[in-house]
């Protein structure tokens, strides 16, 4: 869609995909993706469960927040451990509280070799980490203009949601809940709106806890999700992250499969008709 306007009847169901062991790969602008979830790298007790977690993950892509990294001393304890040819890095501007300060941080790490794409965060407080969209939308606006390729952090809104489309985002990338809260997914309908409204992919980013959040964020027709805490934060992360790879495979192919209706009384499952007595 081009414009602001909202749709007037939901996105149909996607075509079942092929009998395959995991969904197909994403692309993002021009790259492909194998897998569908994209970790974070903070917020972990020690490097090597760090990597012992992105691994089990399975994930392609991991993020890193420019603004914590140290590219000057060598021994940064992300960067320093992480196999360059292994993993996509996409930079993300987190800790930036407005349109300025995420653009410069942006244009750091594109001078510092990670490339013209960038996760886009612009917050509004320090409290809750709720983004500010109009910060979000204005440097939205100047990075696109400067070539770089947008996964834009939102919040639930659909109508920011399109108009951050509209403003040439990559991806868009609504928040499932506060960072970091593991509350889940706590706006499915907003969320069902801006799937059915957008055309470029959505990432649910944001407030993931456990595997079943992961599900439920896929089964609402999600092209990805995008977590950290809820990893880092596991008691056992690297248990954790082979739980999130498997529930985002379920809620891939269960969103493609057709469930059936949701009904107020029984349906028996097995057929009545012919039965011996009746």
């Amino acid at each position: 869609m081009s414009d602001t306007t909202l749709p007037d009847a939901p996105r149909t169901r996607p075509e079942s995909p092929a009998a395959t062991l995991s969904p197909p790969p994403i692309t993002l602008g021009d790259r492909t993706f194998q897998s569908r979830l994209f970790v974070g790298t903070g917020k972990y007790r020690d490097p090597e469960t760090m990597i012992a977690a992105l691994d089990a993950s399975g994930c392609d892509v991991v993020t890193v927040a420019i603004r914590r990294v140290d590219f000057k001393g060598g021994e940064d304890p992300v960067m320093a451990h992480l196999d360059r040819g292994r993993y996509t890095i996409l930079p993300n501007t987190a800790g930036c509280f407005d349109a300025e300060d995420a653009v410069r941080v942006a244009r750091l790490s594109r001078e510092l070799g990670l490339g013209d794409w960038v996760k886009l965060e612009v917050l509004g407080d320090r409290k809750t980490l709720l983004p500010d969209p109009v910060g979000t939308l204005e440097a939205c606006r100047t990075l696109v203009g400067e070539g770089f390729s947008v996964l834009a952090y939102t919040s639930d809104d659909p109508v920011m949601a399109l108009r951050l489309q509209d403003a040439g985002a990559t991806s868009v990338m609504p928040a499932g809940s506060p960072i970091g809260s593991g509350q889940g997914i706590v706006n499915p309908n907003s969320l069902r709106i801006i799937l059915e409204t957008l055309s470029v992919p959505v990432i649910i980013d944001a407030g993931v806890g456990t595997a079943s959040d992961v599900t439920i964020a896929m089964e609402l027709g999600a092209e990805g999700v995008l977590l950290n805490t809820g990893i880092a934060g596991a008691e056992d992360p690297v248990a954790m992250a082979h739980a999130m790879r498997r529930a985002l495979d379920a809620g891939y192919f269960a969103a493609r499969a057709g469930r059936i209706p949701k009904r107020l009384y029984a349906t028996a499952s097995s057929p009545t008709e012919g039965v011996i007595g009746e």
